[in-house]
Protein backbone atom coordinates (compact mmCIF):
# COMPACT_ATOMS: atom_id res chain seq x y z
CA UNK A 1 0.00 0.00 0.00
CA UNK A 2 1.19 3.45 -0.85
CA UNK A 3 0.84 6.86 1.70
CA UNK A 4 2.02 8.86 -1.30
CA UNK A 5 -1.16 9.75 -3.15
CA UNK A 6 -1.25 10.86 -6.72
CA UNK A 7 -1.44 14.43 -7.75
CA UNK A 8 -5.22 15.34 -8.72
CA UNK A 9 -6.06 16.74 -12.05
CA UNK A 10 -4.23 20.10 -11.97
CA UNK A 11 -7.14 21.69 -14.15
CA UNK A 12 -10.21 20.14 -11.52
CA UNK A 13 -11.10 17.83 -14.76
CA UNK A 14 -12.68 14.29 -14.05
CA UNK A 15 -10.25 11.22 -14.17
CA UNK A 16 -10.91 9.29 -16.92
CA UNK A 17 -11.36 5.99 -15.94
CA UNK A 18 -11.25 4.38 -19.62
CA UNK A 19 -8.45 2.66 -21.42
CA UNK A 20 -6.53 5.74 -23.56
CA UNK A 21 -6.91 8.62 -23.71
CA UNK A 22 -6.52 8.58 -20.03
CA UNK A 23 -5.73 11.05 -16.95
CA UNK A 24 -2.25 12.26 -17.60
CA UNK A 25 0.47 13.73 -15.68
CA UNK A 26 0.33 18.09 -15.99
CA UNK A 27 4.22 17.62 -16.49
CA UNK A 28 3.25 15.87 -19.41
CA UNK A 29 0.25 18.21 -20.81
CA UNK A 30 3.27 21.04 -20.16
CA UNK A 31 5.67 19.09 -22.07
CA UNK A 32 3.33 20.32 -25.03
CA UNK A 33 3.57 24.39 -24.75
CA UNK A 34 6.95 24.43 -27.11
CA UNK A 35 6.78 24.32 -30.61
CA UNK A 36 9.13 22.10 -32.40
CA UNK A 37 10.24 22.26 -35.93
CA UNK A 38 9.87 18.98 -37.59
CA UNK A 39 12.93 18.83 -40.49
CA UNK A 40 15.08 20.32 -37.21
CA UNK A 41 17.92 18.54 -35.80
CA UNK A 42 15.88 18.59 -32.22
CA UNK A 43 13.38 16.87 -33.77
CA UNK A 44 15.48 14.33 -35.50
CA UNK A 45 16.86 13.70 -32.12
CA UNK A 46 13.79 13.53 -29.94
CA UNK A 47 12.25 10.69 -32.65
CA UNK A 48 15.44 8.94 -31.97
CA UNK A 49 15.41 8.86 -28.36
CA UNK A 50 11.87 7.98 -28.06
CA UNK A 51 12.13 4.84 -30.38
CA UNK A 52 15.52 3.54 -28.63
CA UNK A 53 13.56 3.84 -25.51
CA UNK A 54 11.09 1.85 -26.98
CA UNK A 55 12.74 -0.80 -28.21
CA UNK A 56 14.46 -1.05 -25.16
CA UNK A 57 10.85 -1.69 -23.65
CA UNK A 58 10.38 -4.11 -25.37
CA UNK A 59 13.45 -6.25 -24.31
CA UNK A 60 15.66 -6.29 -27.04
CA UNK A 61 19.40 -5.97 -26.46
CA UNK A 62 20.96 -7.77 -29.77
CA UNK A 63 19.76 -4.90 -32.02
CA UNK A 64 17.47 -7.13 -34.08
CA UNK A 65 14.29 -4.82 -33.41
CA UNK A 66 13.83 -1.61 -34.82
CA UNK A 67 10.87 1.10 -33.55
CA UNK A 68 8.60 2.69 -36.44
CA UNK A 69 6.16 5.79 -35.02
CA UNK A 70 3.07 6.10 -37.24
CA UNK A 71 1.10 9.10 -36.90
CA UNK A 72 -2.98 8.37 -35.99
CA UNK A 73 -4.70 6.61 -33.62
CA UNK A 74 -3.81 3.30 -32.25
CA UNK A 75 -6.17 1.71 -35.50
CA UNK A 76 -3.84 3.65 -37.85
CA UNK A 77 -0.90 1.89 -36.40
CA UNK A 78 -2.92 -1.54 -36.75
CA UNK A 79 -3.89 -1.30 -40.13
CA UNK A 80 -0.50 -0.12 -40.88
CA UNK A 81 1.37 -3.23 -39.09
CA UNK A 82 -1.25 -5.56 -40.81
CA UNK A 83 -1.01 -4.46 -44.22
CA UNK A 84 2.59 -3.97 -44.16
CA UNK A 85 4.23 -7.01 -42.54
CA UNK A 86 1.17 -9.74 -44.63
CA UNK A 87 2.19 -10.45 -47.84
CA UNK A 88 -0.50 -10.07 -50.48
CA UNK A 89 -0.81 -13.63 -51.41
CA UNK A 90 -0.51 -14.02 -47.12
CA UNK A 91 -3.04 -15.53 -45.19
CA UNK A 92 -4.18 -14.29 -40.98
CA UNK A 93 -5.58 -15.98 -39.11
CA UNK A 94 -7.36 -13.60 -36.65
CA UNK A 95 -8.06 -14.41 -32.88
CA UNK A 96 -10.75 -12.19 -31.80
CA UNK A 97 -12.78 -12.07 -28.24
CA UNK A 98 -14.19 -9.00 -28.32
CA UNK A 99 -14.30 -5.53 -30.18
CA UNK A 100 -10.69 -5.40 -31.40
CA UNK A 101 -9.72 -8.58 -32.64
CA UNK A 102 -12.88 -8.47 -34.85
CA UNK A 103 -11.94 -4.91 -36.29
CA UNK A 104 -8.27 -6.25 -37.30
CA UNK A 105 -10.93 -8.88 -39.34
CA UNK A 106 -13.02 -5.72 -40.53
CA UNK A 107 -9.35 -4.46 -41.91
CA UNK A 108 -8.35 -7.81 -43.84
CA UNK A 109 -11.24 -7.68 -45.38
CA UNK A 110 -10.73 -4.06 -46.51
CA UNK A 111 -7.60 -4.73 -47.79
CA UNK A 112 -8.60 -7.56 -49.33
CA UNK A 113 -6.22 -10.54 -47.76
CA UNK A 114 -7.07 -13.90 -46.75
CA UNK A 115 -7.91 -14.85 -43.45
CA UNK A 116 -9.78 -16.65 -41.86
CA UNK A 117 -10.62 -15.87 -37.73
CA UNK A 118 -11.16 -18.23 -34.61
CA UNK A 119 -14.02 -16.01 -32.86
CA UNK A 120 -14.22 -16.70 -29.09
CA UNK A 121 -17.78 -14.36 -28.46
CA UNK A 122 -17.29 -11.69 -25.88
CA UNK A 123 -14.83 -12.40 -23.61
CA UNK A 124 -13.72 -16.33 -23.87
CA UNK A 125 -9.86 -16.39 -24.28
CA UNK A 126 -8.56 -17.87 -27.36
CA UNK A 127 -5.54 -20.62 -25.82
CA UNK A 128 -2.46 -22.02 -27.47
CA UNK A 129 -3.99 -25.84 -28.60
CA UNK A 130 -6.40 -24.30 -30.40
CA UNK A 131 -4.50 -22.10 -32.23
CA UNK A 132 -2.09 -24.88 -33.21
CA UNK A 133 -4.74 -27.26 -34.25
CA UNK A 134 -5.48 -24.32 -36.51
CA UNK A 135 -2.52 -24.17 -38.17
CA UNK A 136 -2.09 -27.46 -38.78
CA UNK A 137 -5.31 -27.86 -41.12
CA UNK A 138 -4.28 -24.49 -42.93
CA UNK A 139 -1.04 -24.74 -44.18
CA UNK A 140 -2.03 -21.01 -46.18
CA UNK A 141 -1.91 -19.20 -43.14
CA UNK A 142 1.33 -16.97 -43.25
CA UNK A 143 0.28 -15.22 -39.75
CA UNK A 144 -1.72 -15.20 -36.44
CA UNK A 145 -2.89 -11.77 -34.91
CA UNK A 146 -3.79 -11.52 -31.29
CA UNK A 147 -4.58 -8.86 -29.20
CA UNK A 148 -2.79 -8.69 -25.76
CA UNK A 149 -5.69 -7.23 -24.01
CA UNK A 150 -8.79 -7.19 -25.43
CA UNK A 151 -10.17 -4.16 -23.52
CA UNK A 152 -13.63 -4.61 -24.13
CA UNK A 153 -14.05 -7.09 -21.34
CA UNK A 154 -11.15 -6.56 -19.98
CA UNK A 155 -9.67 -10.00 -20.77
CA UNK A 156 -5.88 -10.79 -20.52
CA UNK A 157 -5.06 -13.26 -23.54
CA UNK A 158 -2.54 -15.71 -23.08
CA UNK A 159 -0.18 -14.69 -25.61
CA UNK A 160 2.64 -16.21 -24.51
CA UNK A 161 1.10 -20.03 -25.14
CA UNK A 162 -0.19 -18.77 -28.15
CA UNK A 163 3.69 -17.25 -29.41
CA UNK A 164 4.65 -20.69 -28.53
CA UNK A 165 1.83 -22.56 -31.07
CA UNK A 166 2.64 -19.95 -33.55
CA UNK A 167 6.46 -20.44 -33.51
CA UNK A 168 6.72 -24.22 -33.61
CA UNK A 169 4.75 -24.68 -36.53
CA UNK A 170 7.04 -21.88 -38.17
CA UNK A 171 4.26 -18.99 -38.70
CA UNK A 172 4.12 -15.15 -37.78
CA UNK A 173 2.90 -13.44 -34.47
CA UNK A 174 1.33 -10.23 -34.91
CA UNK A 175 0.37 -8.51 -31.26
CA UNK A 176 -1.81 -5.54 -30.80
CA UNK A 177 -0.57 -4.68 -27.95
CA UNK A 178 -2.45 -1.72 -27.67
CA UNK A 179 -3.81 -1.46 -23.94
CA UNK A 180 -0.98 -3.44 -22.59
CA UNK A 181 2.39 -2.29 -23.86
CA UNK A 182 4.62 -0.84 -21.07
CA UNK A 183 2.80 -1.94 -18.09
CA UNK A 184 2.54 -5.87 -18.96
CA UNK A 185 5.48 -7.97 -20.49
CA UNK A 186 6.11 -8.55 -23.95
CA UNK A 187 9.57 -9.00 -23.89
CA UNK A 188 10.74 -9.86 -27.16
CA UNK A 189 13.43 -12.73 -25.56
CA UNK A 190 10.49 -14.75 -23.86
CA UNK A 191 7.83 -14.32 -26.25
CA UNK A 192 8.13 -14.73 -29.74
CA UNK A 193 6.86 -11.92 -32.38
CA UNK A 194 7.36 -10.56 -35.76
CA UNK A 195 5.56 -6.96 -35.13
CA UNK A 196 3.42 -5.32 -32.30
CA UNK A 197 1.80 -2.19 -32.12
CA UNK A 198 1.22 0.15 -29.46
CA UNK A 199 0.16 4.32 -28.68
CA UNK A 200 1.38 7.18 -27.44
CA UNK A 201 -1.73 7.16 -25.07
CA UNK A 202 -2.27 3.91 -23.19
CA UNK A 203 0.09 2.21 -20.39
CA UNK A 204 3.25 4.71 -21.35
CA UNK A 205 0.49 7.66 -20.31
CA UNK A 206 1.24 9.76 -23.27
CA UNK A 207 -1.57 11.76 -25.16
CA UNK A 208 -3.47 10.52 -28.11
CA UNK A 209 -1.97 11.66 -31.65
CA UNK A 210 0.66 8.90 -32.58
CA UNK A 211 1.15 4.66 -32.48
CA UNK A 212 3.73 2.66 -32.95
CA UNK A 213 5.40 -1.00 -34.31
CA UNK A 214 8.18 -2.40 -33.02
CA UNK A 215 9.23 -5.08 -35.33
CA UNK A 216 12.15 -7.42 -35.96
CA UNK A 217 14.18 -5.63 -38.48
CA UNK A 218 14.13 -8.66 -41.01
CA UNK A 219 10.61 -8.61 -41.41
CA UNK A 220 10.51 -4.68 -41.92
CA UNK A 221 13.18 -5.42 -44.62
CA UNK A 222 10.96 -7.78 -46.17
CA UNK A 223 8.00 -5.77 -45.73
CA UNK A 224 8.74 -3.84 -49.11
CA UNK A 225 6.35 -3.44 -51.49
CA UNK A 226 3.69 -5.09 -49.52
CA UNK A 227 1.29 -2.26 -48.08
CA UNK A 228 -1.77 -1.30 -50.16
CA UNK A 229 -1.29 2.51 -48.64
CA UNK A 230 0.87 5.32 -49.15
CA UNK A 231 0.81 6.57 -45.33
CA UNK A 232 0.44 3.58 -43.69
CA UNK A 233 3.41 1.89 -45.21
CA UNK A 234 5.53 1.17 -42.37
CA UNK A 235 8.29 -0.19 -44.72
CA UNK A 236 8.55 3.41 -46.13
CA UNK A 237 8.75 4.89 -42.96
CA UNK A 238 10.92 3.51 -41.68
CA UNK A 239 13.46 3.25 -44.47
CA UNK A 240 12.53 6.94 -44.73
CA UNK A 241 13.65 6.99 -41.00
CA UNK A 242 16.61 5.16 -41.50
CA UNK A 243 17.60 7.75 -44.29
CA UNK A 244 17.30 10.53 -43.00
CA UNK A 245 16.07 10.57 -39.48
CA UNK A 246 12.61 12.63 -40.16
CA UNK A 247 8.94 11.28 -40.07
CA UNK A 248 7.68 11.32 -44.37
CA UNK A 249 4.85 13.74 -43.58
CA UNK A 250 3.61 15.93 -40.67
CA UNK A 251 4.31 14.46 -37.48
CA UNK A 252 2.82 15.28 -34.50
CA UNK A 253 5.63 17.48 -32.52
CA UNK A 254 4.06 18.54 -29.79
CA UNK A 255 2.55 14.79 -28.96
CA UNK A 256 5.98 13.37 -29.43
CA UNK A 257 7.49 15.94 -26.95
CA UNK A 258 4.87 14.88 -24.35
CA UNK A 259 5.47 11.02 -24.88
CA UNK A 260 9.40 11.84 -24.00
CA UNK A 261 8.11 13.46 -20.60
CA UNK A 262 5.75 10.35 -19.94
CA UNK A 263 8.88 8.08 -20.83
CA UNK A 264 10.86 9.69 -18.20
CA UNK A 265 7.92 9.25 -15.87
CA UNK A 266 7.59 5.68 -16.65
CA UNK A 267 11.11 5.24 -16.36
CA UNK A 268 11.28 6.71 -12.58
CA UNK A 269 8.51 4.66 -11.65
CA UNK A 270 10.26 1.54 -12.16
CA UNK A 271 9.75 0.99 -16.03
CA UNK A 272 7.31 -2.02 -17.38
CA UNK A 273 7.54 -3.70 -13.51
CA UNK A 274 6.68 -0.24 -11.11
CA UNK A 275 3.77 0.56 -13.89
CA UNK A 276 2.30 -2.53 -13.72
CA UNK A 277 2.30 -2.84 -10.35
CA UNK A 278 0.58 -0.29 -9.54
CA UNK A 279 -2.20 -0.71 -12.47
CA UNK A 280 -2.55 -4.10 -10.76
CA UNK A 281 -3.30 -2.60 -7.08
CA UNK A 282 -5.17 0.11 -8.68
CA UNK A 283 -7.56 -2.97 -9.84
CA UNK A 284 -6.83 -5.08 -6.79
CA UNK A 285 -8.46 -2.49 -4.62
CA UNK A 286 -11.41 -1.37 -7.01
CA UNK A 287 -12.85 -4.73 -7.85
CA UNK A 288 -12.55 -5.90 -3.94
CA UNK A 289 -14.20 -2.65 -3.39
CA UNK A 290 -17.35 -2.85 -5.71
CA UNK A 291 -17.49 -6.27 -5.14
CA UNK A 292 -17.91 -5.37 -1.25
CA UNK A 293 -20.79 -3.42 -2.84
CA UNK A 294 -22.68 -6.49 -4.80
CA UNK A 295 -21.18 -5.81 -8.27
CA UNK A 296 -20.00 -8.86 -9.99
CA UNK A 297 -17.15 -8.82 -12.61
CA UNK A 298 -17.67 -10.67 -15.79
CA UNK A 299 -14.00 -12.53 -15.90
CA UNK A 300 -12.90 -14.70 -13.00
CA UNK A 301 -10.15 -13.39 -11.41
CA UNK A 302 -7.56 -15.34 -13.58
CA UNK A 303 -8.26 -13.81 -16.63
CA UNK A 304 -8.76 -10.18 -15.31
CA UNK A 305 -6.33 -7.28 -16.67
CA UNK A 306 -4.83 -4.57 -14.49
CA UNK A 307 -5.86 -2.48 -17.25
CA UNK A 308 -10.10 -2.61 -17.37
CA UNK A 309 -12.48 -4.29 -15.83
CA UNK A 310 -15.66 -5.30 -16.77
CA UNK A 311 -19.02 -5.40 -14.74
CA UNK A 312 -22.63 -6.33 -15.19
CA UNK A 313 -25.39 -4.14 -14.48
CA UNK A 314 -27.79 -4.28 -11.38
CA UNK A 315 -30.83 -6.52 -11.95
CA UNK A 316 -32.36 -3.89 -9.52
CA UNK A 317 -35.20 -1.75 -11.64
CA UNK A 318 -34.01 1.45 -10.57
CA UNK A 319 -30.62 1.04 -12.00
CA UNK A 320 -30.12 3.31 -15.08
CA UNK A 321 -27.06 3.23 -16.68
CA UNK A 322 -27.29 6.83 -18.10
CA UNK A 323 -28.30 8.12 -14.86
CA UNK A 324 -25.00 6.43 -13.14
CA UNK A 325 -22.88 7.39 -15.54
CA UNK A 326 -23.46 10.88 -15.32
CA UNK A 327 -23.85 10.14 -11.34
CA UNK A 328 -19.96 9.33 -11.64
CA UNK A 329 -19.03 11.75 -13.45
CA UNK A 330 -20.81 14.42 -11.28
CA UNK A 331 -18.25 13.07 -8.74
CA UNK A 332 -15.09 13.43 -10.72
CA UNK A 333 -15.58 9.98 -12.56
CA UNK A 334 -15.96 9.17 -16.51
CA UNK A 335 -16.56 5.59 -16.80
CA UNK A 336 -16.89 3.50 -20.09
CA UNK A 337 -19.84 1.81 -21.59
CA UNK A 338 -20.03 -2.20 -21.44
CA UNK A 339 -19.59 -3.91 -25.28
CA UNK A 340 -21.12 -6.81 -24.17
CA UNK A 341 -23.98 -8.01 -26.51
CA UNK A 342 -25.81 -10.91 -24.37
CA UNK A 343 -26.09 -8.50 -20.98
CA UNK A 344 -25.65 -4.52 -20.51
CA UNK A 345 -22.54 -4.00 -18.67
CA UNK A 346 -20.50 -1.07 -17.90
CA UNK A 347 -16.07 -0.98 -17.38
CA UNK A 348 -13.90 0.81 -14.96
CA UNK A 349 -10.45 1.42 -16.31
CA UNK A 350 -7.28 1.40 -13.83
CA UNK A 351 -4.70 2.84 -15.96
CA UNK A 352 -4.01 6.19 -16.39
CA UNK A 353 -2.30 8.90 -13.39
CA UNK A 354 -4.61 7.00 -10.74
CA UNK A 355 -3.44 5.46 -7.48
CA UNK A 356 -5.21 2.74 -5.09
CA UNK A 357 -6.43 6.24 -3.22
CA UNK A 358 -8.62 7.40 -6.20
CA UNK A 359 -9.72 3.65 -6.76
CA UNK A 360 -10.96 4.48 -3.22
CA UNK A 361 -12.59 7.04 -4.43
CA UNK A 362 -14.51 5.55 -7.03
CA UNK A 363 -16.05 2.97 -5.15
CA UNK A 364 -17.05 5.39 -2.67
CA UNK A 365 -18.65 6.91 -5.55
CA UNK A 366 -20.33 3.95 -6.87
CA UNK A 367 -21.73 3.57 -3.81
CA UNK A 368 -23.27 6.91 -3.44
CA UNK A 369 -24.56 6.82 -7.18
CA UNK A 370 -26.76 3.35 -6.41
CA UNK A 371 -27.99 5.16 -3.07
CA UNK A 372 -29.24 8.03 -5.11
CA UNK A 373 -30.83 5.97 -7.67
CA UNK A 374 -32.64 4.12 -4.93
CA UNK A 375 -30.94 0.46 -6.18
CA UNK A 376 -31.23 -1.71 -3.32
CA UNK A 377 -28.81 -4.61 -4.48
CA UNK A 378 -25.90 -4.31 -7.20
CA UNK A 379 -26.33 -8.22 -7.81
CA UNK A 380 -26.64 -9.05 -11.75
CA UNK A 381 -29.44 -10.46 -13.34
CA UNK A 382 -29.72 -14.28 -13.76
CA UNK A 383 -28.41 -14.31 -17.11
CA UNK A 384 -25.61 -12.78 -16.66
CA UNK A 385 -24.77 -15.11 -13.95
CA UNK A 386 -25.42 -17.89 -16.73
CA UNK A 387 -22.99 -15.94 -19.06
CA UNK A 388 -19.73 -15.61 -16.60
CA UNK A 389 -20.13 -19.55 -16.55
CA UNK A 390 -19.37 -20.21 -19.87
CA UNK A 391 -16.54 -18.70 -19.26
CA UNK A 392 -13.06 -21.36 -19.75
CA UNK A 393 -11.84 -22.48 -16.89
Amino acid sequence: MSDQALPAPEMGEPYLLTPGPLTTAFSTRQAMLRDWGSWDGDFRAMTRMLCDQLVAMAGDREGAFACVPMQGSGSFAVEAMLGSFVPRDGKVLVLANGAYGLRAAETMRYLGRAHTVIDKGDYMPPRGDEVGAALDADPAITHVFVVQCETSSGILNPVAEISEAVHARGRKLLVDSMSAFGALELDVTRIRYEAMVSSANKCIEGVPGFGFVIARTEALEAAQGNSHSLALDVHAQWAAMQKTGQWRYTPPTHVVAAFLEALRLHAAEGGVAGRGARYTRNRDVMVAGMRALGFETLLKDRWLSPIIVTFFCPADPNFDFPRFYAAMKARGFIIYPGKLTVVDSFRIGCIGQLDEHVMRRVVSAAGEALAEMGVDSAAPPDAAIAERARLAA
